[in-house]
């Protein structure tokens, strides 16, 4: 079997692996904290320490800081405004992750980043695998695209996780936005035909971290048997009309919001700057398969989500 040096690091330093958490300040960036918490020491990164549109910021961060395991949950996440912003947009999500990853292969550390549904154009039946041609539609798949393609193409040891219609408790996403919205609100239209697994940032963050513990502990074998690509997102699929209802039926009685009328609406109905994908459902075969490791159903999820937005609406 082939030395895995971060796994060396790990053992050497006995369990005290130096990690990078990029996008510490974002909502999934604050639920790899929690997770990665006991896993070795963790230095946090935000937009306030180090500007990733700067790369000789970025060099400067991993050289001082020596990481084993690199968790990028940075990215620029704006997709309507990235059409009229491609330069900011390719800077962050394209050439950040080229130079994390070149970083990364000079130290042999292990990089995970995170992608989306995006890279594709929808126009598929059925679930996406990782060998379907990508196909973007908008400035920002497929400056998230590239930054895929730049990792891959520096060649050190990487995992790629792309994941769909990300979402928590805090933050800024769909769910908050539907409860904010149902109290102003009687009526709300909601676009019918797009599909996808909405996904916590927390199960992404459990299923991150199971993934990389195992790694790293060489339960895996040599990084030629799992660094690549893989679908992350929670099982399942439902239209963000379907999302919106399954939010308010739980909602509505434990923090008093009045349910609005929800009105079914099509895409041409509520036209953006960037075209969205009608198909964004990722199969997650290739995650199980490899790593044993399968998220819960996106309805359970919400369940969880919901207990802790109750939870803080009390206190």
């Amino acid at each position: 079997m082939a030395e895995n040096p971060a796994a060396d690091a790990i053992e050497d330093a006995g369990g005290n692996a130096r990690i990078l958490i990029l996008g510490a300040a974002g909502q999934l960036g604050r639920e790899l904290l929690r997770s990665f918490s006991g896993l070795g020491t963790v230095t946090a990164a935000d937009r306030n320490s180090v500007d990733l549109a700067r790369p000789e910021q970025i060099r400067a961060m991993i050289h001082r800081i020596q990481p084993d395991v690199i968790l990028n949950a940075a990215a620029y996440t704006a997709v309507d405004r990235a059409e009229s912003e491609r330069e900011l947009a390719y800077a962050i999500n394209a050439e950040a992750p080229r130079i994390l990853a070149q970083e990364a292969a000079k130290l042999s550390a292990l990089l995970v980043h995170y992608s989306t549904d995006y890279v594709f154009d929808g126009a598929k039946r059925g679930p996406w695998t990782e060998v379907d041609p990508p196909g973007p539609l908008n400035a920002y798949g497929a400056s998230k695209l590239a930054g895929e393609q730049a990792i891959q193409e520096a060649g050190g040891k990487h995992l790629i996780f792309r994941t769909s219609w990300v979402y928590g408790a805090r933050g800024q996403n769909f769910l908050l936005t539907m409860l904010r919205l149902g109290r102003e609100r009687s009526r709300l239209s909601i676009v019918a035909d797009q599909v996808g697994a909405p996904t916590t940032s927390t199960e992404l963050a459990r299923a991150t971290h199971r993934v990389v513990a195992g790694v790293l502990a060489g339960r895996h074998g040599a990084p030629p048997n799992w660094t690549g690509l893989y679908h992350m997102t929670c099982s399942g699929q439902t239209s963000w009309l379907g999302f919106a209802r399954a939010i308010f039926s739980r909602a509505a009685a434990p923090l008093g919001i009045n349910v609005p009328e929800l009105i079914p609406i099509t895409t041409e109905n509520y036209p953006t700057p960037a075209r969205r994908p009608r198909n964004s459902v990722l199969s997650n075969a290739k995650l199980k398969e490899s790593f044993d490791v399968q998220l819960p159903s996106w309805e359970s999820a919400l369940d969880a989500v919901m207990r802790t937005v109750c939870s803080q609406a009390q206190q």
